[in-house]
């Protein structure tokens, strides 16, 4: 049957597409042995594969730089091998049994627990802290937050030797604490082991507050403002507020940030390596990174180094799995 203009197409009986007229009167040509629902899938398919040579170049590159880079550390992580040589040694998986009795290694992993819970923590409360505080109406709000993200910018490579002069034992701290009459809290800060790492935290959260700062205060541009004035109404005070609206708010920020943070402490090298002198003293800073590196270039057991790797990935995955699991679950009882 035509439509009131004119335009009639049909399937035929034996369930294929016959002729009919367009709007404009044009005859449309039959399409014999085809039925609706094979055009619609080759007109899928048609609009589908012009995408393909688009995605083709990053799968190339994904493929063939990265998972292939995985997979030959995984084979080297297999063998006793300097780097150098052109032989290897097979030892199966003797270099993963040989890190699970390493003392370093579990040192290291200390540290990176260490060093997450305290910076993760502490940027979380100031990030927010001011994030929350520059929605109010603060003078020179502007200038503020320039101070705050700053550090960001700045690269660690040239921060390095201002912080190494910084916390040496004659440096400009240790100064600071005799002039003000707290000479005997003076310290090598970063020549013991008792107060290195915790050097290490203090530069961490100093350069990274700035995103957790940024972060968080998008987060909470998006409250319903009148969910926060209603509280108000109803007698709430800032504190409430902050917890029982703005913090709950902001859980998928902070899950977000707490995946950075645990792959970022998995990660940590370049501090350790520019202020510590390797993960030095006496081990007291030493990550996977480090630990990794010192292997590799330093002592030349590229197979053992590769295995250490090869952990350090798979602990980075489960990491970012069990936080995003948590924050999903803590999304679904909202």
């Amino acid at each position: 049957m035509s439509s009131a203009h004119g335009g009639s197409t049909g399937p035929h009986p034996s369930g294929a597409v016959v002729a009919g007229t367009s709007a404009g009167g044009r005859c449309l040509p039959a399409e014999p042995g085809k039925t609706f629902a094979g055009r619609d899938r080759s007109f899928r398919r048609r609009r589908r594969s012009p995408g393909l040579p688009w995605i083709l170049p990053a799968l190339v590159l994904s493929a063939g730089l990265i998972y292939y880079c995985i997979g030959d550390t995984a084979y080297i992580s297999t063998q006793n091998w300097d780097g150098i040589s052109p032989d290897m040694t097979g030892v199966g998986l003797g270099n993963y049994t040989r890190i699970f009795h390493d003392p370093v290694f579990w040192d290291a992993i200390r540290h990176t627990v260490e060093f997450f819970v305290v910076t993760f923590v502490v940027q979380t409360f100031v990030g927010l802290m001011f994030a929350v505080l520059l929605h109010a109406k603060v003078k020179l709000a502007g200038v503020y937050k320039v101070i705050v993200f700053v550090p960001v910018v700045l690269a660690p490579a040239i921060m390095a030797p201002v912080f190494r002069h910084m916390f040496a034992p004659d440096g400009e701290l240790n100064a600071l604490l005799r002039h003000i009459g707290l000479g005997a809290l003076a310290q090598p800060w970063i020549g013991q082991t008792s107060t290195a790492l915790p050097v290490i935290m203090a530069i961490t959260i100093w350069e990274w507050t700035g995103v957790t700062f940024v972060l968080y205060y998008a987060a909470t541009s998006q409250i319903d403002r009148s969910m926060v004035e209603a509280a108000r109404m109803d007698g709430a005070g800032n504190i409430r507020i902050l917890i029982s609206i703005i913090w709950p708010g902001v859980r998928g920020t902070t899950v977000a940030l707490a995946i950075l943070s645990a792959i970022g402490a998995l990660k940590t090298f370049d501090l350790p390596y520019l202020v510590t002198t390797i993960g030095g003293p006496d081990y007291a800073t030493e990550f996977l990174g480090t630990y990794i590196y010192r292997m590799t270039i330093t002592l030349a057991h590229v197979g053992y180094a590769a295995a250490l790797s090869i952990i350090l990935l798979v602990v980075a995955l489960v990491i970012a799995i069990l936080l995003q699991v948590i924050g999903r679950q803590g999304k679904a009882r909202e």
